[in-house]
């Protein structure tokens, strides 16, 4: 029995600069299971930049992060293993092909193999016939799959994306929106950002503006 408190993502009070430039302050949120927040704001305002601090690749100015209740820098490890991050660059290596290159993934992860579950997800996604081809052969879109089918072996409860419809087509972006659903019905959590809208009926979702976007919202 889990005796832990139920999964929740906490964001309290958080500041980021970069440089002597301000990207945000006094941001503050809780996520549940089944909820996903959206993350808006426009380019170089901060997005990439809260998303990487929620991942734990980072740390606050100012404030802190918590999961379970517990700040982050004393559950680190525990975190990591409940969470998953997908950011703009794909980390798939050139020279693996798809089914190596989720191995390596969970190899770096510390998390099980299965082989068979790797093939039938890589199969889910569309790359049936990419199977023995190494990854510098594939498309941009089918690269972003392959991240995207170790996002699915990774079985975290957490996922953090990293506008993750960019350089798939309609049929993929579908694909994509269904895996979320997916993962919120079944009691996950999502932070996302995303220039492309998101058809996510039925979905729980909170959105977070940041940078010039939430400066307007708080004037008006």
């Amino acid at each position: 029995m889990d005796t832990r408190p139920p999964p929740r993502l906490e964001a309290h009070a958080l500041a980021c600069e970069r440089g002597e430039r301000l990207l945000f302050r006094q941001l503050s949120f809780t996520l549940q299971g089944g909820q996903l927040l959206l993350v808006q704001g426009g380019n170089g305002q901060g997005k990439t930049s809260l998303l990487r601090l929620l991942a734990g690749l980072g740390r606050p100015d100012a404030g802190q992060v918590c999961w379970r209740g517990e700040a982050l820098a004393r559950c680190r490890d525990s975190y990591h293993r409940e969470m998953a991050y997908l950011g703009h660059a794909n980390g798939v290596k050139d020279e693996l092909d798809p089914a190596e290159n989720l191995r390596f993934n969970n190899g770096l992860h510390d998390r099980p193999f299965d082989a068979g579950k790797a093939i039938a997800t890589l199969e889910r996604l569309g790359l049936a016939r990419c199977l023995g081809l190494p990854c510098r052969a594939l498309s941009f879109g089918q690269r972003r799959r392959v991240a995207l089918a170790a996002l699915l072996l990774a079985d975290a409860r957490l996922w953090i994306l990293d506008e993750p419809l960019t350089g798939l087509d309609v049929h993929a972006v579908a694909l994509v929106e269904g895996l979320i659903r997916e993962h919120l019905q079944a009691g996950g959590l999502v932070v996302a950002t995303t220039h492309q809208a998101l058809h996510l009926a039925g979905a729980e979702v909170q959105h977070l503006l940041v940078g010039a976007a939430a400066a307007s919202a708080a004037v008006h």
